[in-house]
């Protein structure tokens, strides 16, 4: 498989995985991996198009409470990795990079989805709602018996 084809595969299983897998560090230097809302998976947030303005990124976005320990847990080490996978296929992708906590109200307001009052009763101002991006800096796709691992920075 070539680093293209792992690529392009890649960004369909962004697309379609049902939860992402989110891992931070503690304060005590071990990992902690949580599922996360998938906010690429088209099916389930057809009208997210902030995706489609770059589409050949794999910067992921998470939304999640501000105080969180994943957001306490960014802010003191932005070490980070998600992975993606499709296991009734044997595929995965992992990125690895550093997370930053995002406060920006336009994007915050621009990946807002109604019904989401029951975890912000506050709606996108609410002062608890956090957003949480993933640049990666590595990608490592499995599928079956194949990796590919690339490194991101620099990418065109």
């Amino acid at each position: 498989m070539t680093e293209q084809e792992a690529f392009k595969l890649g960004h369909q299983l962004m697309e379609t995985a049902p939860v992402a897998f989110l891992t931070t560090i503690n304060g005590e230097g071990f990992p902690e991996t949580r599922s996360m809302f998938n906010l690429r998976r088209k099916e389930q947030f057809p009208g997210l198009r902030v995706f489609d303005r770059d589409p050949g990124s794999f910067t992921a976005w998470f939304t999640t409470n501000t105080s969180s320990s994943k957001v306490a847990q960014v802010r003191s080490n932005p070490r980070a990795c998600v992975y993606y996978s499709d296991p009734d296929h044997w595929r995965g992708l992992m990125l690895l990079g550093l997370a930053t906590v995002v406060e920006d109200g336009a994007m915050k307001r621009e990946l807002w989805q109604e019904g989401w009052e029951m975890y912000y009763p506050g709606g996108p101002g609410d002062p608890d709602y956090a957003l949480l991006r993933l640049e990666p800096s590595e990608l490592k796709y499995y599928h079956q018996m194949n990796l590919v691992h690339a490194r991101l920075a620099g990418r065109p």
